[in-house]
């Protein structure tokens, strides 16, 4: 059986001094966990909160990857950058990346597998819409949203992915 894993994500919230503050403020709450903690913090703040989190049983997320390596993805960061900075979750497929930003299941299957090919875990999100729930469509988009996430992800991968 998994561990349990409870995960904040900061959103666009909190710079550096108030990512440190918080972290610094949450260690001793959390340290006793039976669970396994995790913030998931801006990337301007990535370095930061892996110094806060020293030391603690804090573990480092960061809110997106890219599904390519490198190249022209302005304003995208991918996973060799998130591991070279300690971080060990990502998010991928959050409701406001798919509703804001366009993406989409597929894009959110190229970026878990990126991920997980450099070695990160994932916390794979999925969710319907308020309309999508009114019409009670909400087990179509997540199963759909599932299944299309997690297309060709190996059984051993399926072992990194929340």
């Amino acid at each position: 059986m998994k561990r349990p894993i409870i995960a904040g994500n900061w959103k666009m919230n909190n710079n550096k001094e108030a990512t440190k503050k918080l972290i610094t403020e949450l260690a001793p709450l959390v340290k006793d966990a039976e669970c396994e903690v995790v913030v998931c913090v801006p990337f301007t703040s990535i370095e930061t909160a892996r110094k806060a989190a020293r030391g603690t049983n804090i573990q480092l997320g960061a809110q997106n990857v890219h599904w390519a390596e490198k190249g022209a993805f302005t304003g995208e960061i991918s996973a060799d950058m998130l591991v070279e900075l300690k971080v060990k979750y990502v998010l991928t497929g959050h409701s406001e990346r798919r509703q804001y930003f366009g993406e989409t299941d597929q894009t959110v299957n190229m970026r878990t597998k990126a991920a997980l090919n450099a070695g990160m875990k994932v916390i794979m999100c999925v969710g319907e819409l308020l309309s999508e729930r009114e019409e009670k469509k909400t087990a179509e988009v997540v199963t759909r949203q599932t299944v299309e996430g997690l297309k060709d992800i190996t059984k051993q991968e399926l072992k990194r992915i929340v």
